[in-house]
């Protein structure tokens, strides 16, 4: 527990006071006090459904290593309730950026430590897992868990640097103007990657991807000339994504990589990839995949890492549950509904498209949600794509979609369409239609939880699953 953050230490960084005079240390940051117990520091936020200060005396009966709340959460109500008595509370004024402030400090403790991070529209959580896994073979890594990458979560995951780690490889999303200021500033990457620029959370990031372009480029806005960006050499973006820029800007496709030697799709099984005269095979399928190796490459020979360590690293790598994830079984699932935007739903009905199948193909099409004003049109140009798709059955689900079913109908899809406003249906309909040797595609706003079908179609991969996250 040596480099374990002390709570006096939490207190002076975060502009706080201890406020009961009790000292201790913390291991982990917990904003869900169900999560919170022992080592963990529970961090009270006040959201617009819930009020986690509410929760807070039910964190420190879990025996949290500390408490952080508002001030005035503590002169109204926390001084007077005995549960906070052999715990120690830090009070600050507002607790998102006392914790904000506090990771900062935190993550300044360690100047030697290599950081990179990871942003994009779509794919930045198996991209992240992707160079950790390739870095991870020369240095001692940390990584986001999961997908904590926003402005509580890349916070939390600063804190469980340790001095034993030589690098840290954090993904950072967004889904508001000015939060990927407030993220560059607390991290600093050393490296940054932007893997593509998509409509994921267009209707919060100013409703065009120009507005999400420049969002996504302030990754690098607290760069001063010794650091360096990656960029897809094919993003439409590119031209933009590479100007004025404070450091390095490197490129990163197929073309931009030197050592990269070709790859030969193998289907649902991913790709055999030739890299510096070395044959290794990526578990991930599509060309979205292939692409994020890519970049992995081009940060490893930016990180000047040995052959080996990409090889390895890649190959070891595997589909996170609910993106990519290919689920074989009396029927294959194609479990890609931990998000989903116009561009990520087009790429994974291309991919399931030439997927070689004995069966037939279904495509299973949730609500896209935090698309705005561009929800319609984008909806409809996914259903008018689904019409032309090799699916022989279209299901589409949730309201926003039923942009997508008319659209696959004016289309004239060679499918048979059909649409579903609740779960339920949608389930009944799906069970009643599968059949051994099909190809079902699951892709939707996590929102939708389009992951319950699972057990009703391959009852022996249930427990592996598993996509939506609250």
């Amino acid at each position: 527990m040596d480099d374990y953050c002390g709570v006096a230490w939490f207190a002076q960084a975060s502009g706080g006071t201890v406020v009961n005079g009790l000292d201790g240390a913390f291991g982990r940051v917990e904003t869900d006090s169900r999560s919170a117990g022992p080592h963990a520091l529970f961090v009270a936020l006040k959201g617009e459904r819930t009020d986690g200060h509410d929760y807070a005396a039910q964190a420190a009966a879990s025996k949290a290593a500390a408490i952080l709340v508002s001030q005035s959460f503590w002169d109204y109500r926390g001084r007077l309730d005995p549960a906070f008595a052999h715990v120690p509370v830090i009070a600050v004024p507002d607790t998102l950026p006392a914790l904000q402030a506090a990771a900062r400090a935190w993550r300044m403790q360690f100047p030697s430590l290599l950081r990179v991070g990871v942003t994009g529209s779509s794919g930045k959580t198996t991209l992240k897992e992707m160079i950790a896994s390739v870095v991870a073979r020369t240095r001692s890594v940390i990584r986001n868990p999961g997908n904590l990458n926003s402005d509580i979560g890349l916070a939390a995951s600063i804190f469980l640097i340790r001095k034993t780690h030589e690098a840290a490889v954090f993904e950072m999303g967004i889904n508001k103007p000015g939060e990927m200021d407030m993220l560059a500033t607390m991290y600093e990457p050393d490296v940054a990657v932007i893997n593509n620029i998509g409509s994921a959370h267009i209707g919060l990031l100013g409703g065009s991807r120009d507005a999400i372009a420049q969002q996504k480029k302030r990754i690098a806005s607290q760069f001063n000339g010794t650091q360096t960006l990656l960029v897809p050499e094919d993003d439409d973006y590119a031209e933009f994504l590479v100007r004025d820029i404070a450091g390095s800007v490197q490129l990163f496709g197929p073309r931009s990589v030197a050592l990269f030697e070709g790859a030969r799709s193998l289907g649902i099984l991913g790709w055999e990839i030739r890299y510096d005269g070395q044959l290794f095979t990526l578990s991930l399928p599509g060309a979205h995949n292939l692409k994020n190796a890519l970049a992995a490459m081009k940060l490893a020979q930016v990180l000047d890492l040995p052959t080996s360590a990409v090889c390895d690293g890649l190959a070891s790598v595997k589909a996170l549950p609910g993106r990519s994830q290919v689920i074989e079984g009396s029927i294959t699932v194609v479990n890609d509904c931990y998000n989903a935007n116009e561009q990520s739903t087009l790429a994974a009905m291309e991919f399931c498209d030439q997927a070689t199948v004995s069966g037939r193909r279904i495509y299973v099409l949730g609500s896209m949600k935090e698309l705005g004003a561009e929800g319609p049109g984008a909806h409809a140009r996914v259903g008018a794509s689904a019409a032309h798709s090799g699916a022989a059955l279209l299901m589409f689900y949730g309201l926003e979609a039923k942009d997508a079913y008319e659209a696959a109908l004016a289309a004239g899809a060679k499918a048979l369409c059909s649409y579903y406003e609740r779960y339920e249906e949608l389930e009944a309909a799906l069970v009643k239609n599968v059949k051994p040797g099909d190809l079902v595609l699951l892709k939707a706003s996590r929102s939708m939880a389009l992951e319950r079908v699972l057990k009703h179609i391959v009852p022996e991969a249930q427990s592996g699953g598993g996509c939506h996250a609250s």
